[in-house]
């Protein structure tokens, strides 16, 4: 028998879910303990499922890489992937390895201080991506790499510009006049590119459009930002180059990014097609760990992304999603990596057509809802959260790879794709991303319990 919950118009099915370790199988369970949760995690140490693997300057590459994944350029350092990596070291009280991944990137940031002033000036155009602040590098070296990328994603500048101020508003992360300088130049940077109306190419790094996802993302820098600068003994306001950066210029940024925010919300993206998407998980983000959608509108969202985009998987990004779509690895790898524009014209050559159903199902989003779920219970203490966050929570922990996956198991995979007619792990297997949304999401389900058990 089918059970179903239903809450704030919700629904989700507690069916028997799709459990791809049988270790792991063994261990799932609809009622946690405490020290179960703690059980399942010291076997993911154990077997390496958490091993982050940092470089020497505290800096994570997206994924772990071998000869035949190379192609990905996932050995590379991507800002957003560094901020979820931190973040989740951040939650399991690991301070100290979240601090140096910051301070590296604050380092990146102001070695490149001339990507943000050239915008800033009017020396360059910014729709020209090339010129914008580069937002994947060499991590070992923090060198910008030569190559044509969409560096448009005003989401990775914003989270750093969240995740940054916040340890520093927290007292946990020393910074200086020096680097709060840098810090305004985000904040002067946002204002110089109209980032509510800007066109960028957000998380996942497509054609630029003006997407929700980005504006809120960004929104949730400049709130930390002012409550940062709200807090500091600072005698004189931080000028960029001929801009004031003061209470009342953030309050006007982040006033314009609100606004907009609302009228796209719930979806992704309102502009004429093709740009204009109705459903995309990138959204969930902005409810957790940003906290800059709360209420009913994060409830719609949830129920967006569960009745639209939720698979057996995974979670689908958006509907007709091209990459890694069915039978991905007849692409040839250059076009693989390549804009997505270029990847619908190399299937219209092919006369292959995307079809819904056939999208790849992600593995970094179910922890992300087992986390908003988690949010909601220990601010409520209503028993239906706690058993949605451990379905969601399940989910996740059943997309870690078993003993057959080419790639070994006990990993976490970027997604899982059709393969002719069986969904199996990426290439970028394991993805840190997915490795620190599921950290993250195990330490939520701790708290919860804590309070369960109270």
């Amino acid at each position: 028998m089918v059970k179903i919950i239903c809450l704030n118009s919700i629904v989700i099915s507690l069916k028997k879910m799709i459990i791809h370790n049988q270790t792991i199988s063994q261990l799932v369970s609809s009622d946690y303990s405490l020290s179960e949760i703690e059980k399942i995690i010291q076997l993911l140490e154990q077997q390496k499922t958490f091993d982050f693997s940092p470089l020497d300057n505290g800096l994570f590459s997206a994924a772990a890489i071998i000869s035949n994944t190379e192609y990905t350029g996932y050995s590379n350092v991507w800002v957003r992937d560094n901020i979820y990596v931190a973040y989740a070291h951040y939650c399991c009280n690991k301070i100290d390895i979240a601090l140096k991944t910051v301070q590296t990137l604050m380092q990146y940031f102001q070695t490149h201080r001339s990507r943000f002033l050239n915008i800033i000036t009017g020396q360059v155009n910014k729709d020209e991506m090339m010129q914008r602040p580069h937002i994947r590098f060499k991590g070992e070296t923090l060198e910008e790499i030569d190559q044509e990328w969409n560096h448009a994603q005003n989401d990775a500048l914003g989270y750093f510009v969240w995740f940054y101020c916040k340890l520093v508003r927290e007292k946990r992360l020393n910074t200086n006049i020096e680097q709060l300088e840098t810090i305004s130049l985000f904040v002067a940077y946002f204002h110089a590119i109209e980032y509510w109306q800007d066109e960028d190419s957000g998380h996942w790094e497509e054609d630029p459009k003006i997407e929700a996802s980005s504006i809120g993302v960004v929104l949730a820098g400049l709130t930390e930002f002012k409550r940062l600068f709200q807090e500091l003994p600072l005698t004189n306001d931080l000028k960029v180059n001929n801009t004031m950066i003061n209470i009342e210029f953030v309050n006007n940024l982040i006033a314009k990014g609100k606004e907009e925010l609302n009228k796209i919300l719930p979806s992704e993206c309102i502009q004429k097609k093709p740009k204009n998407r109705r459903y995309d998980s990138a959204l969930l983000f902005l409810i957790y760990p940003l906290q800059v959608i709360k209420g009913d509108m994060s409830n719609k969202i949830l129920e967006d992304v569960i009745n639209n985009l939720q698979g057996d998987y995974g979670i689908r990004r958006y509907l007709k999603d091209s990459f890694w779509c069915k039978n991905y690895k007849e692409v040839p790898p250059e076009i693989r990596t390549t804009l997505s524009t270029d990847r619908e014209q190399w299937f219209k050559e092919n006369n292959r057509e995307l079809q819904i159903g056939e999208e790849a199902q992600w593995c970094i989003f179910d922890p992300i809802i087992s986390a908003i779920f988690g949010v909601k219970f220990q601010q409520t203490q209503e028993i239906n959260y706690l058993q949605q966050q451990t379905y969601y929570l399940n989910r996740s922990l059943g997309q870690i790879t078993s003993s057959d996956s080419p790639f070994g198991a006990f990993k976490c995979p970027e997604l899982y794709y059709l393969k002719k007619e069986a969904y199996v792990p990426g290439d970028a297997t394991p993805l840190l991303w997915t490795q620190a949304n599921l950290r993250m999401a195990l330490e939520m389900m701790k708290h919860s319990l804590s309070i369960n058990n109270n």
